[in-house]
């Protein structure tokens, strides 16, 4: 459902217009217009946002720097990194269409050891402006830096926030397939009827990397490591499976989609895949490159990309990586509880 605003700019396309400039060879331009389609920024976002009309956007989504120390970032205190992104927010929740999302991805912010999880420190900054949380959705996955002194960290969140109780959530998009389909109620008037939806279930709030999760009830979206087929040097690169999935339930064809830290341009590219505007912004130099020949590739079908709800590789035990090390066998190992 969508509430009009007085005075807010008609940005509503033609699909067939947009889906024409996505079939040809598609121009991406470095400042924003309505007319574009595809819009890709060098520069600071603080600045860039400014450039983007209010009330302009139906879905922010975005992993912003965790503060860790990447080449791309100068970890400073915490505090200090919390404030600088508090202004980026509101000019973010400005730029936010009535029936629009912000899903904002992050991990822990550690220092000495401590973990400081990131999204209890960004919820009160969107929450001052306003915005509902709907969900607070758990990534897992399986791979990662492995701790000594803590438990390894395998999941990341999504802060699912809307701008008002009138948003656009396209549930039948994304459900999986019911894990009892045939189930029926067994009172009331509706007795001996299908209690399901045709259409499958919810998928929840906890996407989990399992085998075939898109036959099951959870989101099968592992984290890009070396082997993943979306690699590039970017060291904390989204997956495309992982913005897909919020652009299906959150926008409709035609709607603007926008990530303010675009860094190799998986948004871009899950956006364009499914016939949305795209709009990112990225200081480094190198990743706009790299996102621009990834968005050429995706355009000549070069583009390595997972596949939605592909099964995760499970070792068989015939690997010579999956078998115990002949020298573990010799010594007295404690393998399980004591």
């Amino acid at each position: 459902m969508t509430q009009e605003i007085p005075g807010q700019i008609d940005f509503d396309f033609q699909i067939e217009g947009i889906q024409k400039k996505l079939a040809k060879s598609l121009e991406v331009h470095s400042l924003f217009s309505p007319d574009h389609v595809v819009v890709l920024h060098h520069g600071d976002t603080s600045a860039f946002l400014k450039s983007i009309p209010s009330n302009a956007i139906k879905l922010i989504i975005s992993s912003p720097p965790y503060n860790l120390g990447k080449q791309y970032e100068t970890r400073i205190e915490l505090q200090s990194y919390l404030k600088n992104q508090e202004p980026i927010i509101h000019e973010l929740n400005r730029v936010l269409k009535v029936d629009g999302s912000i899903c904002w991805e992050v991990g822990n912010f550690v220092y000495n050891g401590e973990v400081f999880p990131l999204d209890i420190f960004y919820y009160d900054f969107f929450k001052e402006c306003g915005l509902h949380l709907r969900n607070r959705i758990i990534w897992h996955f399986e791979h990662g830096l492995h701790a000594s002194k803590r438990f390894s960290g395998r999941y990341e969140t999504i802060l699912w926030f809307t701008k008002t109780d009138h948003y656009t959530f396209n549930l039948d998009r994304v459900r999986v397939p019911s894990k009892y389909p045939g189930k029926r109620h067994y009172k009331g008037p509706q007795r001996g009827m299908p209690s399901g939806n045709p259409l499958g279930k919810n998928p929840s709030d906890f996407w989990r990397v399992i085998e075939r999760d898109w036959e099951k009830a959870v989101w099968n979206i592992p984290n890009v490591k070396a082997n993943h087929p979306e690699k590039t040097v970017h060291p904390c690169q989204f997956p495309i499976e992982l913005v897909e999935r919020c652009v299906l339930a959150l926008t409709n064809q035609g709607d603007w989609v926008l990530d303010p830290y675009a860094g190799v341009g998986s948004t871009l590219i899950a956006g364009i895949r499914h016939n949305r505007r795209v709009i990112g912004c990225e200081k480094e130099k190198n990743y706009i490159a790299i996102a621009k020949q990834r968005i050429m590739n995706l355009q000549s079908g070069k583009l390595r990309i997972r596949p939605l709800g592909k099964p995760v590789y499970q070792p068989s035990g015939r690997e010579k990586v999956s078998r115990i090390p002949d020298e573990w066998k010799s010594k007295d190992l404690v393998s399980g509880p004591v």
